[in-house]
C-alpha cells in the first residue's frame, strides 16, 4: 500500500513540474523595445482582390488573382494624396500587366521573396517615400482563359481550381495578416 501512495506521489510531482517547465518556456516571446516601438508605428492595410491578365503574344492567356496586402507607416499613410489601396492596386497592374515577375512556362524561376522586395520598392517609387514596410501575399494564383471562358458561358465542364503560384523555392504565395491587425484594422474602420 505504501509503495501506491509513493508512486502516486511521484506521478503528481513529475506532471506539476512537467506542466511548470512547459508553462516557462511556452511564455510568449520577448519583443525588443525596437520591433514595439517599429509596430506601433506601423499598419496593415488588406488587400483587395485584383485579376490581371497574363498577355503573350500579343493576346491574353489568363489571369492572375492576386490578393497583396500590406504593412505601412502611420505616418507615410497620413501624407498620401489618395487611399492607400487604390495607389496600391495602380501600381501593381502597371508593374504586372505584361511583365514577367511570373512566367507560366516556367514556374519554377518564380522567386517569392523577390517578387515581394519589386512590389515593395515599386509600391515605394510611385508613393514617393518609403511607406510600405512590408508585403503579404495572401494569395497568387492563375486561371487559364478558357476557365473564364467556360464560367462566363456558364458551360457545364468541371471546374478545375485556380492553380496556386509556387516559387522555385517550392513556398506558395499565402502569407496571413497577423490576428491583432485585422480585429485593429477593422475596429478602425
Amino acid at each position: 500500500m505504501l509503495k501506491l501512495v509513493l508512486t502516486g506521489v511521484w506521478v503528481c510531482a513529475v506532471t506539476l513540474g512537467s506542466v511548470y517547465f512547459s508553462m516557462q518556456y511556452a511564455s510568449a516571446p520577448v519583443v525588443s523595445e525596437a520591433d514595439a516601438d517599429r509596430r506601433a508605428s506601423e499598419e496593415y492595410i488588406p488587400g483587395e482582390i485584383i485579376t490581371v491578365p497574363v498577355i503573350k503574344e500579343g493576346a491574353v492567356q489568363g489571369y492572375f488573382l492576386a490578393k497583396l496586402s500590406f504593412s505601412a507607416t502611420k505616418e507615410g499613410i497620413a501624407k498620401l494624396h489618395a487611399p492607400l489601396r487604390q495607389l496600391v492596386t495602380d501600381e501593381l497592374y502597371d508593374m504586372l500587366v505584361g511583365s514577367k515577375y511570373v512566367d507560366l512556362a516556367d514556374t519554377g524561376s518564380f522567386d517569392l521573396p523577390t517578387f515581394k522586395v519589386a512590389v515593395k520598392d515599386g509600391l515605394n517609387k510611385k508613393l514617393g517615400n518609403e511607406v510600405i514596410t512590408e508585403v503579404l501575399v495572401e494569395q497568387l494564383e492563375y486561371l487559364t482563359k478558357d476557365d473564364v471562358e467556360r464560367v462566363a458561358n456558364s458551360q457545364n465542364r468541371p471546374y478545375q481550381k485556380p492553380v496556386p503560384v509556387v516559387d522555385k523555392n517550392g513556398n506558395i504565395a499565402a502569407d496571413k495578416i497577423p490576428e491583432g491587425a485585422v480585429k485593429a484594422n477593422s475596429s478602425a474602420h
